[in-house]
């Protein structure tokens, strides 16, 4: 009874592991995923009791079920069946690239990751970077959607910071899921973007067993209610024009929608404008077909451009960027929108007067901000140089003009003198524009970002819209009071 036992040391240490482990996956895990679901489940019912919409269970629902959901589609197996006929291969394979799509496109949303790390990431980051405004939001709109509604967010795209910005103002009145491009399909952006609610979307792929699973997830999506983003332009815009619409997400969500039954689509446009577009020079390089710059080019850009803003902190001179706008505009019901034209259930084949429609109300709610303003008046007239009580009143004359069309300009602290000021600061600190004995011009070599900025907002103007003389200067001085 008192003898003892000699074992190897081998032996113990490979017990004590065996035990760890078991230990690890029967108590610990479990326990600790037991910890963060609680967590998240209260999360989940405190932030819909003060959401606009609240968290459909269709976003709740464990990955892994959609993820199966998705693959035995009824419309999936279909094509899976012709495809196996037509194309004389095992049935087995395509379904398991099947799953691999569906795998690759559902998302895996986190409550605790989107409602807290994300959100808090995104309200410093963005407040770091830009001096953050929402111009507009019709908050009754949206608390009187009818219940149920499927609603979607449409954007025009600026900026990769788009996904931030937006998901931090949204943040106080839903939870949004985005379609990703591929570029973000990378160790850890790919996790956090899934946690998120967001999915991936491979552009312009050709793969009918591919389309077909991305279809099927983006109705699932719509049917079961889920908030969705949506950037219709398909990609960031390289010039700085809204441009059309492509219509691969917009029709997926549209074509087989009945207006007599089941959950109602809205799409809401949402506008977004940036004083200074982080990325703006890359992507007027990749506009103009430029060669792309390599690693160590890279490095030593974004080298210079820290230095420079250190330089600028250092002398009190850092601004940020600017200002960084946001406008929602009114909500449009689909269903309203097909029975004012006579259409009924899957009678929605040419979706491109729809998308003109949407392009064209997210064009209208396009912030006006004041670097747009001053670039308008010089990307008419290159050569010009305006004294500062010139540009002042000549911007007067552009505002009146949008405000008689119904545009919104977001005009800081409500002051046009200041508004002017801002985007002078902002383009004179990056070389853009030059001061010369009191005469603002335009660098020779920065004419096309001059373009740029300019063509913001160059959707809301026509040849009409002249700068005008004399009779608004004198308008100008009679309103310039004490600064």
């Amino acid at each position: 009874m008192n003898s003892s036992i000699e074992l190897p040391l081998w032996s113990v240490l490979l017990g004590l592991l065996l035990a760890s482990l078991w230990l690890l996956q029967h108590f610990l895990l479990p326990s600790l995923r037991w910890i963060l679901r609680r967590r998240a489940n209260r999360l989940i019912t405190e932030v819909n009791a003060r959401l606009a919409l609240q968290i459909p269970s269709f976003k709740l629902t464990r990955r892994s079920v959609l993820v199966d959901r998705l693959t035995f589609h009824p419309r999936v197996v279909e094509l899976v069946d012709e495809m196996a006929d037509a194309e004389d291969m095992p049935r087995e394979a395509l379904m398991q690239k099947a799953a691999i799509y569906a795998r690759e496109i559902v998302p895996a949303f986190n409550a605790l990751m989107y409602f807290k790390a994300a959100y808090f990431v995104a309200r410093h980051l963005v407040h770091a970077l830009y001096r953050v405004r929402l111009g507009f939001a019709d908050d009754d709109a949206l608390q009187k959607l009818p219940s149920g509604a499927s609603v979607v967010f449409l954007m025009n795209h600026r900026s990769n910071m788009d996904y931030i910005l937006a998901t931090y103002l949204a943040a106080e009145r839903t939870a949004l899921s985005y379609a990703v491009g591929e570029w973000a399909r990378i160790w850890p952006l790919q996790q956090l973007i899934r946690a998120m609610g967001g999915y991936f979307v491979r552009r312009d792929s050709g793969n009918a067993l591919y389309r077909r699973v991305l279809e099927c997830y983006v109705q699932m999506a719509a049917e079961g209610g889920v908030p969705q983003a949506v950037f219709p332009e398909g990609r960031l815009s390289r010039d700085g024009r809204l441009g059309p619409a492509r219509l691969g997400l917009l029709g997926y969500m549209t074509r087989s929608f009945d207006p007599d039954r089941g959950r109602d689509i809205v799409f809401v446009p949402v506008g977004i404008n940036y004083d200074r577009v982080i990325e703006d020079r890359s992507l007027l390089r990749d506009a103009e077909k430029l060669p792309r710059r390599n690693v160590a080019q890279s490095l030593r850009v974004l080298f210079a451009y820290g230095t420079k803003l250190l330089w600028q902190a250092l002398r009190g001179k850092r601004y940020r960027n600017g200002y960084a706008c946001v406008n929602f505009g009114q909500p449009i019901s689909l269903r309203d929108w097909m029975r004012a034209r006579g259409l009924g259930a899957g009678e929605l084949e040419d979706v491109g007067p729809l998308a003109e429609e949407l392009m064209s109300r997210i064009g209208e709610i396009t912030p006006i901000l004041p670097v747009a303003l001053v670039t308008t008046l010089f990307a008419r007239n290159p050569e010009r140089g305006f004294t500062d009580i010139e540009l002042k009143a000549d911007v007067l004359a552009l505002l009146n003009e949008l405000e008689r069309r119904g545009h919104r300009a977001y005009i800081p602290r409500s002051d046009y003198h200041y508004a002017v000021d801002v985007g002078i600061r902002m383009l004179t600190l990056r070389g853009i524009l030059i001061e010369e004995g009191g005469i603002y011009r335009a660098a020779t070599t920065e004419r096309a970002i001059i373009r740029y900025y300019s063509n913001s907002i160059a959707h809301l103007l026509d040849d009409r819209v002249q700068m005008s003389g004399e009779e608004h200067r004198t308008i100008f001085r009679a309103r310039q009071g004490p600064r």
